[in-house]
């Protein structure tokens, strides 16, 4: 079954746009088999997704193994980075700002959790995927990637993010052949990634990860993947050390309260102007108003080597909340109604998509949907429960951030 007789089966409407963000998140797991039919895990049915440029996919030029690019400028070993004092902040919180690195640009971060937060980094020399689609793009399918790399003038292809951990979050000696240098008197750790990360595949060049430590027993990462083999190469990617700078700590904010929660479930991570997670980090750009995921059991917040929905099974049970424009819907609005759907399993598994049922709450004038939804979170949550929990949340002003809640407040009853 196709992806268009699923989701016109379930919604009753043919969704205009067929690449979404789940592309982007499942890409690192298997992204050429899924990225034709890939599917958001903001709704089942697809019912609220959102399409991104290009519909970003591991290159699959070089599939095989290639030896790793030089390693980055050292300079003298260091036991313990030196700099800045970073200030305790709580989960949550922003620490950190944007900034400038030669040609890469790391912007602002719009993705927290109990053990990271995560921002968007943009190369001058490449075309970033984290832009919507427009129609007559999605339409195009499979032309997208070639028109828009001529439109930018043959540039390559580039999906590149930076994690800063939480202290005591990140384990170096967890990344799979990271070879360990010194940069800037920082220890480091890079490591190239194999095709889709998957272990039992060859290593991809245009896949990389550059780790170091920013403070004490704290780590930051950027995670680069490009079409091109060469750029960024572990020495761009080094010069982002010198210029992680601690900032001052700032509440991540949320468009929304919520009320009912589920016994068990806690909240794991948001996004604020952005769904929560690399979901948001995959459509940085859409114009998303905020979201949340939680989880039950909540994973650790130690021995990590990459954001919770980076990894397979990372987040076995849970929700995620979204509240969105009706220009990242792909459905027509439904002003004032409430509407949840019960997900077919079976034809969803015949259609290699994530399983779990989801609730959507139309704004009075259908401009704002709230979704709440267990799509691929272990579909445990019945839609009665996500009902409820949907009828629980109280929306701001979507338009006026002062009117937004600090997550620590807004997700905890």
């Amino acid at each position: 079954m196709q992806l268009h007789d699923l989701v016109d089966a379930v919604t009753g409407d043919e969704p205009p746009m067929r690449r979404t963000a789940d592309d982007i998140v499942a890409a690192g797991r298997r992204a050429e088999r899924r990225r034709r039919a890939g599917f958001a895990s903001a709704g089942a049915a697809g019912l609220v997704v959102v399409a991104v440029a290009g519909a970003f996919t591991l290159p699959t030029l070089g599939a095989g193994r290639d030896t790793p690019g030089p390693p980055a400028p050292a300079a003298a070993a260091a036991s313990r980075p030196a700099g800045a004092v970073w200030p305790a902040a709580a989960p949550f919180t922003f620490t950190f700002t944007g900034y400038d690195a030669g040609t890469l640009h790391v912007q602002d971060p719009i993705a927290t959790s109990t053990a990271y937060q995560i921002a968007s980094v943009y190369s001058d020399r490449h075309t970033s995927n984290d832009k919507p689609m427009t129609a007559a793009e999605a339409e195009a399918s499979g032309d997208v990637l070639g028109d828009r790399k001529k439109a930018a003038g043959g540039k390559p292809s580039l999906w590149a993010y930076l994690t800063v951990y939480r202290p005591g979050a990140f384990d170096p000696d967890g990344i799979r052949n990271g070879r360990k240098v010194t940069v800037a008197g920082h220890r480091a750790v890079q490591a190239t990634l194999p095709v889709d990360l998957d272990p039992k595949n060859p290593i991809d060049a245009g896949n990389k990860l550059f780790a170091w430590e920013y403070a004490d027993n704290a780590w930051a990462a950027v995670t680069s993947f490009s079409s091109d083999k060469a750029t960024p190469s572990f020495a761009d990617l080094a010069g982002l050390v010198d210029g992680l700078k601690p900032g001052r700590p700032t509440p991540a904010l949320v468009p929304f309260t919520v009320g009912y929660v589920p016994a068990g479930y806690l909240p794991l991570q948001t996004g604020t102007h952005a769904m929560p997670g690399l979901i948001g980090i995959a459509t940085a750009r859409a114009g998303d108003y905020g979201g949340a995921t939680y989880a039950r059991p909540a994973p650790p917040t130690s021995g990590l080597t990459a954001p919770y929905d980076a990894v397979e099974g990372g987040i076995r049970d849970g929700f995620h909340i979204f509240v969105l424009p009706r220009t990242s819907a792909n459905q027509s609005p439904e002003p004032g109604t409430t509407r949840c759907q019960q997900v077919p399993k079976q034809r969803a598994r015949e259609a290699g998509l994530a399983i779990g049922d989801f609730c959507n709450v139309w704004s009075a004038d259908g401009s704002v949907v709230l979704q709440v939804t267990a799509t691929g979170l272990g579909d445990t949550l019945p839609s009665t429960e996500l009902e409820k929990i949907a009828k629980g949340i109280t929306v701001a002003d979507v338009r006026d951030e002062s009117t937004w809640t600090p997550a620590a407040t807004a997700l905890r009853q």
